[in-house]
């Protein structure tokens, strides 16, 4: 087991490039099935998420291999059609896999997928699209066996703008004759990152960000080189950390829209931020101010993948603040470990309510999930004394050698093995 161990107090300096999203590159991995032909992922991120939705790629048949910080993906040889349950538990992303399955073959075998214990993330709304796509659909053993044989384009209406549905039902119409039509759709920049890419192999998806997409089906898809957008969470996660800390950071590879619910949040706070070309300059020299309430929203509202790390930063603000959890019952077990640093936090339903204390005090902490995990790292950075942050695992998910980003800024940070 690892672990991080941190000294706090130092100051934020440098600059850093962002790497790439971990969120955008997990479809995409998906949609690589899709095609027959060699595809090139550039700047390649090696998060353990993405590492083991290629070993879902390699179960299927598919070959691939790292040429510097490009991987080169061939889906040819793809033969199987089933994600077994191994390799399904430890990420959630495998479900993405049914739709390109099912859009090949016609036949689908898949797990049910596993991921962060943050709560319940349904996959009905995945198998609701589905059939109205006309795919048979039976659940039993803990996998669910999909028969798309009589597939056919048609309409889907989300209850709900999910992201992993939307992705689903993008890639599992690709192929199909007709137009089909994904109404009250996900609108994350990551959607749109995947229409780009399956665009730019010859599918003719439109709308992509907005509520309403639409996929004129096509007969076959060409290979192509690509390079999936930065990754929004760690953008907001190092902004953070600068604010928190305190210090000058400039942020490379940023594409300043995508965090602007963020940065919102922030403007008149402790901080000063420019933004030129895919720069960000953050300059932070004051005691964070409370924010009076947050509410995680779907995208271009607050994102919950940053409402952890946003609870860290409130906890050494100035006033009281109140954080609402609205997509994820169960994000809020960071908030115990918090307190142990001398947070004052209380919880009520779906609600944080945030008094700041002037300090945070190092100690032994635990990693329940990725961002929470991120979280805590954020609070050691700025606690009196050392913080122990265990379970790092959870962390590697969707940070690549997150001490080593923190270490070019200047923190404290060590990648520890417990004996």
């Amino acid at each position: 087991m690892e672990n991080f161990f941190i000294c706090g107090g130092n100051k934020l300096d440098g600059s850093l490039e962002i790497s790439t999203s971990k969120n955008a590159v997990l479809p995409i991995l998906a949609g690589c099935i899709l095609c027959d032909k060699q595809i090139v992922l550039h700047k390649f991120p090696k998060y353990e998420d993405t590492k083991n939705m290629l070993n879902i790629l390699q179960s299927l048949g598919a070959k691939y291999f790292f040429q510097g910080d490009s991987v080169i993906i061939d889906c040819q040889p793809i033969s199987k059609r089933e994600i077994p349950m191994e390799l399904a538990s430890k990420i959630r992303s495998s479900f993405f896999s049914l739709g390109a399955i099912l859009s090949r073959f016609k036949k689908a075998k898949v797990a049910y997928p596993g991921g962060c214990a943050i709560g319940a993330r349904p996959i009905d709304l995945h198998l609701k699209g589905l059939k109205c796509l006309g795919v048979k659909i039976v659940d039993k053993h803990g996998y669910i066996y999909c028969d798309g044989t009589n597939m056919k384009c048609g309409v889907v209406s989300l209850d709900f703008p999910s992201v992993g549905a939307t992705e689903n039902i993008m890639l599992a119409s690709v192929f199909l004759k007709g137009t089909t039509k994904i109404i009250n759709c996900a609108r994350e920049p990551e959607i749109v990152d995947l229409a780009n890419f399956l665009n730019s192999q010859g599918a003719k998806i439109y709308g992509a960000g907005s509520s309403v997409i639409e996929i004129e089906g096509v007969k076959s898809l060409n290979g192509v080189e690509y390079t999936p957008i930065s990754d929004r969470i760690i953008t907001g996660t190092y902004i953070l950390a600068t604010c928190m800390c305190g210090g000058n950071v400039e942020l490379t590879n940023v594409n300043y829209e995508n965090v602007l619910a963020l940065i919102s949040k922030l403007k008149n706070n402790c901080c000063k931020i420019t933004y030129k070309s895919d720069k960000l300059t953050l300059v932070a020299d004051k005691r964070p101010k409370c924010i009076s309430k947050i509410d995680t929203r779907p995208y271009p509202g607050f994102p919950t993948d940053l409402q952890p790390q946003m609870t860290a930063f409130l906890s050494i603000a100035k006033g009281t603040s109140v954080v609402v959890e609205n997509l994820f019952e169960s994000r809020f077990k960071h908030i115990a470990e918090l307190t142990k640093m001398g947070a004052d936090i209380i919880i009520n339903d779906k609600a944080a309510i945030i008094k700041g204390v002037n300090e945070l005090y190092g100690a032994n902490v635990t990693c329940f999930d990725l961002r929470g995990g991120a979280a805590m790292v954020l609070a050691g950075l700025v606690a009196k004394g050392y913080t122990t942050v265990r379970d790092i695992h959870h962390i590697d998910r969707g940070y690549y050698e997150m001490e080593k980003d923190l270490q070019k800024l200047g923190a404290n940070i060590e990648r520890i093995k417990e004996i």
